[in-house]
């Protein structure tokens, strides 16, 4: 915090050397990241873990919440983790903060999880758009949809191909920015019967009959971020369910962050995400195999960074 004040002052007064600056608090934040890493080492107590990490982000806060991202990340203002204002942030790559803001709000979109999180975004388009180009009139089921963003940067190839989109998300501000990103484009909701967006909570989609009522067969399933979320008993259950939903031909396309490739500390002290489980490799394939689907339906790719794992389970 004295190093992090001193910056703050000379960036009031705009004394401070921009490249400078930036490498000075990225060394601060390496510096208290290995600290946090063997404190949680040393104790062992999660117990302990979580109170201090409240307690660091207290007393933190007079200057981190000046970063756009780091208030929004430990405020939750849409009242869940990873909403679709904070993921479009990442996707745009643009620091909204001033001042000491500034340099963490950079220093948080540079970040490996960051990085990979628009790539992600970029491995799906090129997924979608395959899959597209090889089949006409595909029935796309679209999962925790938020801002729908894939969506309507292939809106001429959706056009093209025929298929139908439908996009659900329980977060009725999520599914108002989509709608409105869409009028942009030729898929609006209002005008074109080829995107639907529609409330829904996909918790719920751990049973066939229920999903078929819902939604029918459909020849693509996909959804990326949402069962990083989900605990492993219940996510088995439901990517088998979701197996089901899919025609002959299909696939599930989904992903994975992988916590190999990053430090949890970042998200678990100096912002308030912690929701998203601590998952590798290992416990990927675990999940895949208990939710019965063959090693050979099973292709793997990672987004370029390598943090994100990509599965697509074809039937």
């Amino acid at each position: 915090m004295k190093t992090l004040k001193n910056i703050d002052e000379q960036c009031a007064t705009n004394t401070e050397n921009p490249g400078e600056t930036l490498l000075n608090i990225k060394q601060a934040v390496d510096r208290v990241l290995i600290a946090c890493e063997t404190f949680e080492n040393d104790i062992g107590d999660s117990e302990i873990v979580r109170a201090s990490q409240v307690r660091f982000r207290e007393k933190t806060d007079p200057i981190l919440s000046k970063s756009y991202f780091i208030n929004r990340a430990r405020t939750w203002p849409q009242g869940y983790q990873g909403d679709h204002k904070t993921l479009e942030f990442m996707y745009r790559n643009s620091p909204l903060s001033e001042g000491i803001g500034y340099y963490f709000d950079v220093l948080s979109l540079g970040r490996p999880l960051a990085v990979g999180v628009r790539n992600r975004l970029k491995k799906l388009k090129e997924l979608l758009k395959e899959e597209l180009r090889l089949r006409r009139n595909l029935s796309v089921l679209n999962i925790a949809c938020g801002s729908c963003r894939e969506v309507s940067e292939l809106a001429a190839d959706i056009k093209e191909s025929g298929a139908r989109f439908t996009c659900i998300d329980l977060d009725d501000a999520a599914l108002s920015f989509a709608a409105d990103r869409l009028l942009f484009s030729d898929l609006s909701p209002l005008t074109s019967e080829q995107v639907s967006l529609r409330k829904y909570n996909a918790v719920r989609m751990f049973d066939h009959e229920l999903n078929m009522k819902e939604f029918g067969m459909q020849d693509i399933i996909y959804s990326v971020g949402l069962f990083d979320y989900l605990p492993t008993d219940f996510l088995t259950t439901l990517l088998g369910a979701l197996y089901e939903l899919i025609s002959p031909g299909g696939k599930l396309i989904t992903s994975f962050k992988d916590a190999s490739r990053y430090r949890h500390q970042e998200y678990h002290w100096f912002i308030d995400w912690n929701g998203f489980l601590q998952r590798d490799e290992s416990d990927f394939r675990s999940i895949l195999a208990n939710a019965g689907f063959p090693n050979s339906s099973v292709t793997e790719t990672r987004e370029e960074s390598g943090v994100i794992v990509f599965y697509i389970i074809a039937k």
